[in-house]
């Protein structure tokens, strides 16, 4: 906590939901994006409810539009999503961490998030991946190809052909 900003408990809690399949729990009910942002007076991280999707809210279309659709390109954001793909090898689905700093963003609050991220990440054991958005043109799915293994690894997104 370098930055002396604190993770939430329902960030933490919510963590687990997206990790872990339930038994029992419907598909359409899991958790596909958790976005997170600092509370009003900036002292912790906590879940962002109005941005966060359920796979019944993503429908089967256009998958990466509606999830960036969900990170605002004006303000400083975290997001896990729960991300499907085929590799060369296997159907794989695994959790993206995405650090969204825009350029319009306030030079202070893309410092507070910047030096929160290794908290936040260690409350968040096992993500493999990372995608950091600061630019437009990093929105584009070629980027996150490129963070799950490159053209030559990943043959399709979320269904999608790459």
């Amino acid at each position: 906590m370098a930055s002396g900003v604190a993770i939430s408990d329902e960030v933490v809690r919510n963590y687990d939901l997206i990790r872990v399949r339930q038994a029992g729990t419907e598909a359409g009910e899991r958790l596909k994006l958790l976005v997170m942002c600092l509370s009003k007076d900036q002292k912790s991280i906590i879940v962002d409810d109005a941005n966060c999707l359920k796979v019944k809210d993503v429908g089967k279309t256009d998958v990466l539009k509606k999830i960036l659709s969900k990170i605002p390109t004006d303000e400083c954001r975290y997001a896990l999503y729960d991300c499907s793909y085929v590799s060369k090898e296997s159907v794989k689905e695994d959790l993206v961490f995405i650090l969204s700093a825009p350029e319009t963003a306030s030079l202070k609050s893309k410092m507070v998030y910047a030096s929160s991220k290794a908290a936040l990440k260690a409350k968040m054991p096992g993500l493999k991946f990372e995608w950091q958005i600061n630019e437009p043109t990093d929105r584009d799915v070629s980027c996150l190809v490129e963070k799950l293994g490159g053209k030559d690894t990943v043959k399709s997104l979320e269904g999608i052909p790459v």
